[in-house]
């Protein structure tokens, strides 16, 4: 499993690298493109396989009999996380932003308050806006540098027209992998105030060492029929291109109102997506994982090593997922002055914190899945950036 080779993804339709000189202005002859959440990894062999055969066959038809594909869902969730998941509780849309937007449609209408917890992945607010719909931002509490839940906070700012709450879980871009403790407390509010909950789970494969991903269905397993669970191949094996996700629902109440808007928006998967997902979840799949997360690992501790060097700068502990999240308020600089120095002085793209709500402003989110060298210039790069701090 190859992890250091660089890939050269320009003139591939890449977003993250062919658009990151539009953008942000980075420059493609030399600029690191550490912003969109997709890896600069090659998936699993046994994923190329697939397309490979598919290649081979030539025809491109309707996709049937999806048995052996729900049930590679059925056993990577019960094999990697303890879950018992049944095929009927499973439905696929095209990616987890799009499934996300599903469950708005089918759970909530047009005028209600959808709760987030800010900063939270940014895609959230832009469909919830999109559909109608109002931003509840319940801010987390910024503990020495550690995202916490502030469940009387959020409780004082709910107003009673909050319908549906969406979890991050991981959350993205904080790194945390929230304990069962903190999951039972988002159960007990959602359960409070009367709020369906849906848990994107989209990160739960990407955990560092030491770090165990609860599923939500499994710290409270009595809001059933409130819940909606979400998770994804694509972020585990950097497939995102396939823009296929499931959304796993067990209460049948609450099946039949999102099979009933399935049915209305004339949703179905893409052949390639299902082919490879099936692929994806099998005992190669899964050994390609713990490889990769245990380099993610090493990527973070260089990352961190580095940025700690750097007076004025912070690193949220990375628990999860690929993203550190990097603070600079210690720097005494405005939100244009930091960014300055990453996208002209260390030319670096990365994602703003102010994208992700209250309490991004004075972040900003880097990608590290990409070649340890890489990795490793681009802290070059920042420590020459910020060079008169030290």
């Amino acid at each position: 499993m190859d992890f250091d080779t660089p890939i050269n993804r320009f003139g591939t339709h890449s977003v993250k690298w062919d658009s990151m000189e539009g953008l942000y202005g980075v420059p493609a002859s030399d600029g690191i493109a550490m912003w969109v959440a997709d890896m600069d990894f090659r998936p699993p062999a046994c994923v190329q396989r697939t397309l490979e055969g598919m290649l081979a066959h030539g025809v491109y038809g309707y996709y049937g009999e999806d048995g052996a594909y729900l049930d590679a869902i059925r056993w990577w969730m019960a094999e990697r996380h303890g879950w018992s998941v049944e095929r009927e509780q499973v439905f696929t849309t095209h990616g987890l932003v799009n499934g996300t937007a599903m469950c708005i449609d089918s759970f909530s209408k047009p005028g209600d308050r959808i709760v987030l917890t800010t900063p939270v992945y940014h895609a959230f607010a832009r469909i919830i806006k999109a559909a109608g719909r109002e931003v509840a931002e319940m801010p987390l509490a910024n503990v020495n540098g550690r995202y916490e839940m502030d469940f009387a906070a959020w409780d004082a700012a709910m107003t009673g027209r909050e319908t549906m709450m969406i979890l991050c879980s991981p959350h993205n871009p904080g790194g945390r992998v929230w304990t069962a403790a903190e999951l039972r407390g988002v159960a007990d509010f959602a359960k409070r105030h009367n709020l369906i909950l849906v848990s994107d789970e989209i990160h739960h494969d990407l955990v560092m060492p030491g770090h165990k991903h609860i599923p939500m269905t499994l710290a409270a397993p009595d809001i059933a029929d409130r819940l909606v669970m979400m998770t994804a191949t694509t972020k585990t094996f950097n497939i995102a291109g396939a823009h296929s996700g499931n959304v796993i629902i067990a209460d049948p109440l609450l099946r039949k109102r999102f099979a009933d808007r399935m049915m209305a928006m004339g949703v179905s998967p893409n052949s390639f997506g299902l082919f490879m997902a099936t692929a994806a979840y099998s005992p190669e799949g899964a050994a390609w994982v713990d490889a990769l997360t245990t380099y993610l690992d090493g990527n973070r501790k260089l990352f961190d090593a580095g940025i700690a060097g750097i007076p004025g700068l912070a690193s949220m502990p990375l628990e999860a997922t690929y993203l550190a999240w990097v603070d600079f308020a210690g720097t005494g600089m405005t939100q244009a002055e930091f960014i300055e120095r990453v996208q002209k002085g260390a030319r670096i793209a990365t994602n703003h914190g102010s994208a992700f709500g209250t309490g991004g402003e004075s972040f900003l989110r880097f990608n590290l899945a990409t070649p340890r060298a890489t990795v490793a210039r681009a802290v070059e790069r920042l420590q020459k950036a910020f060079a008169d701090l030290q």
